[in-house]
Order: C-alpha cells, then structure tokens, then sequence
C-alpha cells in the first residue's frame, strides 16, 4: 500500500479540467492516492518553496528556484501559443514610465514576474498580489501598470484597462518558442517507479477530459468563481493543448530557454539538476 501523496493544483478552469478525472477516479488509479488541495498559484509557489507538498503545479519560475528539491513532468504544463502574461494600464499609459512605476504582479515567483524582468532588463518595483485583484486595483490607480495571467487576457478591456504588451508575443518574437507558464513538479526523493505512474495518470486524467468535456464542468465552474461560461471554455482550450499531456522536446527546449536567459539575468539561481524528475516514462 503506498502512502497518500499530496497533490496541490490551482482553482483555475485549466487546472481543475485537467485534474477532474484523477481527483474523481474516473480513471483506474491503481494504489495511488492523493490528499488533494487547490490554491491560488503563488500560494502553491510558496507552499513549495518549504517542502510542504508531493506533487504540485508550479509556475515555470517558481520550479527554477526549486530545482534541487523538485523535477517537472511532462505532463500536465501550461505552455503554449498566445497564452502570455500581458502588460495592462489605464487608457493613454505611457510604457517608457515601467521602470519607475508601480506595478503590481500575482506572485514574485510567477512566470508573469519573471518574463516582466527579462522584458525590462531589470528588476523593477513589483508588488505581488493574487492575480483577479490586480486589475481592479490599476484601474482604481492604485498601480500604473498591472502583468495579468489566465483569464484577464479575456476580461481585462471590462475595467477599462488597454494591454501595452503581451508578454507572451514578445516571448515569441524573441525565441520563436511556445511560452512556458506553470508545469506539475514532483519530489525528487520520490521513487522514480511512483514519479512515472503518477505522470502517467496525469496524462489519462486529460484525455478522459478531453474525451468527456462536459464531465468536468460542474467541479470547474465551482471553482471558477464568478466567470461565464464563455470565458471557463475560452480558458480551457487556450491553457489546456498538446503540450499538456506532453510537453515534448519543443516545451523541453523552451523551459530550458526560459531557465538559461533568467539565469544570464541573475532572476534564477544556477542549478546542475537535471529538469525532469526522471529521465524516461
């Protein structure tokens, strides 16, 4: 009998579509089980950082400061096209100020955090927040600018709010390479034997998703808060893609991308580990 792993993913549609099969045991688990807790990202971020927790998704950033405790998996990430943190501010904002403003970002270990300092080629005044706080806090001019995540991208222009850039799209620009968001990271003092079954599993939980959609809409929509049903969906099929059952050498080269210009930068710390928490399925 193995013992019972804590699993923590976030309360957003991407995260509870993925894991709804897995949490439910819509899938054959075999003698896995999990203690399962959602939190904001940050809050997983950070949960992390003091070895609280088996298996947790984290932002991309968040996993290059915890390379010498946890691996990534293959299975389960955020990453993608057109799916980037943006730059948002109030009508007529002018960018040049970003490196003396106020900015306020959802989390100092997010990716949206990171890629801001690679942006600005510094590392600017941020004030973390969670992430559906930030808009309208810019809007009511509590900050000048504000990097939004999931699914502000789709709901920022409702607090009269213009994106300046899409980090996302500059990423692309300036490495033609999907942008990496979060990815499952897992213990390395787990038994590689329990690291496959559960990337595997991981992997089954989205295709039973993918197959049966709607299965999954009430365990989303619960914790969606106040989203339509509109944005929950445009949210799945931006965040949810084939990089999310497995990321491939495509993610792979793009999270090491990620990894090597932070560390030029001195925004994360060198590490000799290797990325995944085992090398093969």
């Amino acid at each position: 009998m193995q013992k019972k792993l804590s699993l923590a993913y976030s309360t957003c549609p991407n995260d509870t579509y993925i894991f709804y099969a897995l949490a439910h045991e819509k899938i054959d688990m075999g003698k896995l089980v999990f203690d399962i807790r959602l939190n904001d990202v940050e809050h997983l971020n950070q949960a992390a950082k003091k070895g609280g927790v088996d298996i947790s998704k984290l932002s991309f950033a968040a996993i290059g400061h915890l390379m010498e405790s946890y691996g990534l998996l293959r299975s389960g990430a955020a990453l993608g096209r057109g799916c980037g943190p943006m730059i948002v501010a109030r009508t007529g904002t002018d960018l040049s100020r970003i490196k003396s403003g106020k900015i306020a970002v959802p989390g100092l270990w997010t990716t949206a955090n990171l890629l801001l300092g690679l942006f600005t080629d510094n590392r600017p005044t941020v004030s973390p927040m969670i992430f559906d706080k930030i808009m309208p806090a810019v809007a009511a001019g509590e900050f000048d600018f504000g990097v939004i995540i999931h699914e502000g991208r789709f709901t920022y222009q409702n607090y009269g709010l213009e994106c300046l850039v899409d980090l996302g799209q500059w990423w692309e620009s300036e490495t033609s390479m999907p942008i990496p968001l979060g990815g499952i990271a897992m213990r390395r003092d787990i038994p590689e034997e329990i690291i496959r079954q559960v990337e595997a599993k991981i992997r089954e939980s989205i295709e039973f998703a993918n197959r049966h959609p709607s299965t999954a809409d009430n365990y989303v929509k619960t914790h969606a808060n106040e989203l339509s049903d509109d944005v929950v969906r445009q949210h799945i099929d931006l965040y949810v893609n084939d990089f999310s059952i497995d990321m491939g050498p495509e993610g792979e080269s793009a999270i090491e991308t990620l990894f090597s210009k932070a560390r030029q930068k001195g925004l994360l710390p060198e590490s000799s580990q290797r990325l995944f928490a085992c090398e093969n399925y």
